[in-house]
């Protein structure tokens, strides 16, 4: 009995005793709407104004509001996100709790916390910031039990209203009503099913959600919440594939800011690199890299241009209703630090009508030829690591060419101007930004070269090159604005990688410094180049020669600047984006000018869009300023070449310029393109530029007594076309072109469909119109030179269908 006695005593006092170190300093439920304002945080431009006073939790944007004002979706998406046995389980879900505590045994570490609606109350208000952040037993156990206390005091209703009153849902707003206004500007109890689904996904990552900067990721949450309330019935599958395909307009309601998006973007990489637990405890002193100056500049100079734009300013016609242009973003950074010095996101972050909070510059666009120097310089860098010829002298025909894609279907690039231009030196192809050559380069040194160097220079959206077919050569993959310029930053300081830095230096109020990032070339750049310092000087060249961009841009153009400078355009096919990059040794300037809603504009380019924006930036920013030249690297030649073949001249050859090349890939055979025949000079092409020298009328050589082996080739229909007959018109009138193109010295060919004869030639053009027939058809041709050789094309099958 007295054995008995003294064990449960010892069981009696240690469980007070674990009960009293447990519950040691617990808040009382009944303070659970008692907070303790925290210092606010401020955050500064680089030279001390004040951009914004973040304010404390649960001050400035904290609204709270009934369950009557509050949505049933957003209650439903709500508790089927975050606790789905909320209405039953007394503070705390056991099975929840039993599944985390299995993920982090397997884990090895505290990786889940099966947290009920009730628990994350607790810890959001009544846990100091330290406690909050806490991963350990002891604070979990001690959630619990005041999640347990709580669920004994306050109703359901109660205890979810206090929840969605108090939560922090991201860009300073805590509660659903502030939540609301900071992405929609309308109260909570107007938003719809794909609002408040969007809204529910927040609360878990609100910096890595944010639809503002990465609207895919919010999307890809939205989503997880639609299936989840789903699961619980709270709507159909119907409704919820409706929501998730509904286009969302973001907004803001009106509050004290200066560069708004700036300062957002600051916040939200405070969260994830300090903590969100750290930046709601307050008192942080943010000394950040932008000159706010020039970014109120930059905003100026967008909304008087996007205002010149509506009244067709720069074009002698003007479509009805002006060229749609309503948004504009631009970034500025310095190629050497990659320190942000300014940051427009869009020209009016306040307004609904141009959906104005979105951040342009974080947002996924498709950038047109500003991708193509990536490219070029992939194959310059192949060429100096002695795996290619590829120089800015190497001669490309811009003649029409059929690509085959992965899938097996055809792919015909066309130029802007839907003009071939022959053969041209790579130096005009990329100055001059002629579409069809990106992609024969593009081609020749594969996809991967291209995603693999984009990757290097800090492009976080090529990561899947199977995803990813030849026409991101022309800009079909999406980039952000800020990680393209900052791309563009390395061909400026001769290499080095740069990431774009945008805070210079965070104190507490006891002069506690949390983050200082001393002046350099971003982390990773000091380590060694990530690209050769001649390769990147061959891409300034080029993109600074306003001579090799006459054919496209025309001389004189927005493009030049008072100072030597570097720049590309870029242009979507349907003009739903367009962009301008450019930089001096001292600056890079990038320019996206396009509408938040994908909507597209009336022929709005890189060169009438954005580039007249990029220009009046850059020579503001740079006023005053002594002019710089690009430093040329070692290891460069300059050798006399022909200026149409890029080869060392002959001594037919008209034309001669001066090239720059990585020393060791200069050219050392002599141009053969020039040829003297009876007295007459030719310019001689090769065999799949012939169709293009006749159109244009380009004299070419007679046929000799002895002549070359000739090819013949099917310039149309393309290899792998699909064809559909149209039931509601004559088959009659439904034919395709048979094309073929040859050296001039056949006296006869042949076209062939399926092996039987289908026309006969005895000149040029070999052209034969075929009525469209259902089935599988090869298509060849067979032809016989002046001398008697017999030559077979290479077949080409096609698909009809009914």
């Amino acid at each position: 009995m007295r054995v008995l006695a003294v064990l449960c005593a010892l069981v009696f006092l240690g469980g007070a005793g674990l009960y009293l170190w447990l519950c040691a300093g617990l808040p009382a439920p009944d303070d659970l709407s008692a907070y303790t304002s925290a210092p606010s945080s401020k955050i500064y431009d680089r030279y001390g104004q004040l951009l914004f006073e973040m304010p404390p939790p649960y001050t400035g944007s904290h609204t709270p509001v009934t369950l009557d004002d509050i949505p049933p979706y957003l209650i439903h998406a709500t508790i089927a996100t975050e606790d789905a046995t909320f209405y039953s389980n007394p503070g705390m879900d056991l099975q929840g709790i039993l599944r985390a505590v299995w993920i982090n045994v397997q884990g090895g570490e505290v990786l889940a916390g099966g947290s009920t609606i009730t628990q994350q109350l607790v810890r959001t208000v009544m846990f100091s910031a330290d406690e909050r952040v806490e991963r350990t037993l002891y604070r979990k156990l001690r959630e619990l039990i005041l999640a347990i206390r709580i669920t004994r005091r306050y109703t359901k209703d109660e205890i979810l209203m206090l929840y969605l009153n108090e939560t922090y849902y991201g860009n300073m707003a805590y509660g659903v009503e502030a939540a609301a206004q900071a992405y929609f500007a309308k109260a909570a109890r107007d938003l719809d099913l794909a609002e408040c689904a969007l809204l529910a996904g927040l609360p878990q990552l609100p910096a890595l959600y944010n639809p503002l900067e990465d609207l895919d990721a919010a999307k890809t949450r939205q989503a997880v919440v639609l299936d989840l309330m789903v699961k619980q019935g709270y709507v159909t599958p119907q409704d919820a594939a409706l929501a998730k395909a509904e286009p969302l307009d973001f907004a803001a309601a009106p509050f004290p800011i200066r560069a708004p998006h700036f300062v957002m973007y600051v916040r939200g990489l405070l969260e994830r690199e300090l903590g969100l637990a750290r930046v709601q405890a307050g008192g942080l002193n943010v000394y950040t890299t932008l000159d706010l100056d020039l970014t109120d500049t930059a905003r100026d100079m967008i909304r008087h241009h996007l205002e010149l734009l509506a009244v067709c300013h720069y074009d002698p016609v003007c479509p009805p209703g002006g060229r749609n242009a309503r948004n504009t973003a631009l970034v500025a950074l310095d190629p050497q630090t990659g320190e942000v010095v300014a940051l427009v996101g869009s020209p009016d972050y306040f307004s609904a009508r141009i959906a104005g909070a979105v951040n342009g510059t974080t947002a996924l666009r498709q950038p047109g030829s500003s991708i193509k120097p990536l490219t070029y310089a992939a194959a310059f860098e192949r060429a100096a690591q002695g795996q290619g010829d590829f120089t800015p002298a190497t001669m490309l025909l811009d003649v029409r060419t059929s690509f085959v894609t992965r899938e097996g279907t055809p792919y015909v690039p066309l130029n802007y101007d839907l003009v071939f231009r022959g053969p041209v030196r790579a130096r005009e192809a990329l100055a001059s930004s002629y579409n069809l050559v990106a992609v024969k380069v593009l081609d020749a040194i594969g996809v991967e070269a291209l995603t693999e160097i984009a990757r290097r220079l800090g492009i976080t959206t090529f990561d899947d090159p199977d995803r990813i077919g030849l026409a991101v050569g022309l800009g079909g993959g999406e980039v952000r604005l800020l990680e393209l310029t900052a791309a563009y930053a390395a061909f400026a300081n001769g290499g080095y990688a740069v990431q774009p830095r945008v805070i210079r230096r965070v104190v507490d109020t006891d002069g506690v410094v949390l983050w200082d990032i001393p002046d350099g070339m971003g982390e990773r750049a000091l380590a060694s180049r990530v690209l050769d310092a001649r390769v990147a000087y061959l891409i300034t060249d080029i993109l600074s020669d306003d001579l090799a961009r006459v054919p496209t841009f025309g001389e004189g153009s927005v493009l030049n600047l008072s100072r030597p400078a570097a720049v590309k355009t870029g242009t979507t096919t349907d003009f739903r984006d367009n962009w301008t990059v450019g930089y001096t040794p001292e600056l890079v300037v990038g320019v996206w000018v396009g509408n938040a809603d994908n909507e597209t504009m009336k022929e709005v380019t890189g060169i009438t869009g954005a580039a007249p924006i990029w220009h009046d930036v850059m020579e503001a920013a740079l006023k005053g300023q002594p002019v710089q030249a690009f430093a040329r690297p070692a290891g460069l030649v300059d050798v006399e070449v022909c200026a149409l073949s890029g080869e060392l001249p002959g001594p037919d050859c008209p034309h001669r310029i001066v090239e720059t090349f990585i020393a060791g890939t200069e050219p050392s055979t002599v141009c053969t393109m020039h040829q003297r025949i009876e007295g007459v000079v030719y310019t001689v092409l090769p065999p799949e530029a012939q169709e293009w020298a006749r159109e244009h009328n380009l004299p070419q050589p007679p046929p000799a007594g002895s002549s070359p082996p000739s090819l013949l080739r099917l310039t149309s229909p393309d290899a792998g076309a699909v064809y559909r007959i149209d039931p509601s018109q004559s088959r009659e009138t439904q034919k395709i072109t048979i094309s073929v193109v040859e050296y001039t010295d056949f006296k006869q060919v042949k076209l062939l469909v399926d092996d039987l004869p289908l026309a006969h030639f005895t000149s040029p053009p070999y052209t034969y119109l075929w009525q469209l027939e259902p089935g599988l058809h090869a298509f060849s041709a067979e032809g016989v030179t002046a001398d008697g050789v017999e030559v077979t094309s290479a077949t080409v099958t096609i698909l009809v269908q009914e």
